[in-house]
């Protein structure tokens, strides 16, 4: 049996973007991830303008590190003619096209998922929208707290008194995934059909589905789950509490059998086991101030390490509340060498190993993050163009 480890997934597959912000980035690197060759069109003044959000990547921003790794970029002006057919010329020879600009903005480029797919049947062609192509909000603006807000999210998240945003892009997110989803499965469905297809992602659908649980509660059942913070809408104890030692230990018992063992073991009060106030979920639900006060008072006197090994030791499901730093210094994620140096124009930065793990394949890739225009000469040389005609893009401020 060969020991040669097997070719990444998407080796030989070829996607150009017409991408910006976080979703369709997003999307592509994941394919960039799994072998495929991604060319990300740029503006050449300026380029994507998630390269200006930050600099604290090593003067980096940290959204484009984090979503362009492993990308070619090609920076050109696509309401030039000549640029704009530089990449029609691209599109034709590619597998995979995804766009994201503003609603209409594609179509009138010829660069919309349904226009390129009937000139091209083997390819696959993503349109990612805020709202969709269509209905009273198709031109809206859809900024990624803007969706949370209209999908729902902010309204279950935070505290009784104060809704808030996810501290994540999460509708960005949801659409970048369900792209990238959507795309495999265009692509096997074309191994077998030979047929590409034009697919469409809204933000607004991908997080809607991601709120399943409190539609699905509100629908069906009358109303919205409460804001509770950390806590659990329906289920008590599940709560952060604050430890001796400054940190905070969250924890989670799913039903009676591990209160149980909670009131025994960790909070020494095993009489709390029968008492009609905290004997059932529902009971415990009901009297939540009270129940997260007694499990506060028998945790505040401990340090978090001392809190989770008695959690742990009664089969309590635990975790500590973690800081950003904490997550970088994480012992799980070093134990199992999730983390690499990617190479940028600042110099190496270290990234997290994407979590699609393939045993007996090859490492995924982890390019390097691309400058504005770094590949345009290559490029542009791979359609058949020479030194004269670039030079005169260049000169004209079609290219960068």
């Amino acid at each position: 049996m060969s020991t040669q480890p097997l070719p990444l997934p998407l080796d030989g597959i070829t996607v150009v973007a017409v991408e910006q912000a976080v979703s369709a980035p997003f999307a592509t690197r994941q394919l960039a991830d799994l072998g495929a060759r991604v060319i990300k069109i740029e503006r050449p003044d300026g380029g994507d303008f998630a390269r200006g959000y930050d600099t604290a990547a090593r003067g980096l921003a940290s959204h484009f590190v984090w979503c362009n790794r492993g990308k070619e970029s090609l920076a050109v002006d696509l309401k030039d003619p000549r640029g704009l057919a530089a990449v029609r010329q691209l599109v034709a020879g590619a597998d995979v096209f995804m766009q994201n600009l503003a609603n209409g903005a594609a179509a009138r480029l010829g660069l919309d998922a349904a226009t390129l797919c009937a000139a091209h049947p083997r390819l696959v062609a993503v349109d990612i929208s805020g709202y969709g192509a269509d209905g009273p909000y198709a031109d809206k603006r859809a900024y990624d707290m803007l969706v949370q807000c209209e999908a729902g999210l902010v309204s279950v998240t935070g505290t009784p008194e104060q809704p808030v945003k996810a501290g994540i892009p999460a509708a960005d997110i949801a659409a970048a995934m369900y792209a990238f989803s959507g795309v495999l499965a265009a692509l096997l469905r074309r191994a077998t059909t030979g047929l590409g297809g034009p697919i469409e992602v809204s933000m607004l659908e991908a997080l809607g589905e991601w709120m399943g649980h409190p539609l699905h509660h509100g629908m069906h059942g009358g109303e919205a789950p409460v804001r509770t913070g950390v806590a659990h809408a329906v289920i008590s104890p599940y709560n952060a509490y604050p430890t001796a030692d400054g940190g905070q230990v969250m924890l989670s018992v799913q039903n009676d059998r591990e209160w149980r063992r909670l009131a025994g073991q960790v909070l020494r009060r095993p009489e709390l086991a029968d008492d009609p106030a905290f004997a059932t979920n529902t009971a415990r639900t009901d009297n939540r101030v009270k129940t997260d006060a007694v499990v506060a008072e028998a945790l505040g006197v401990m340090s978090a390490p001392q809190a989770i090994a008695a959690l742990e030791a009664a089969g309590i499901a635990c975790a500590r509340l973690n800081t950003v730093a904490d997550v970088a210094a994480h012992p799980q994620l070093a134990a199992r060498s999730r983390w690499r140096e990617i190479d940028s124009p600042a110099g190496p930065l270290r990234a997290m190993l994407p979590p699609i793990t393939m045993p007996g394949g090859r490492d995924l890739l982890m390019g390097p993050v691309p400058a504005l225009g770094e590949h345009t000469d290559a490029l542009l040389h791979g359609l058949g163009m020479t030194d004269v005609q670039i030079s005169a893009l260049r000169r004209d401020g079609v290219i960068a």
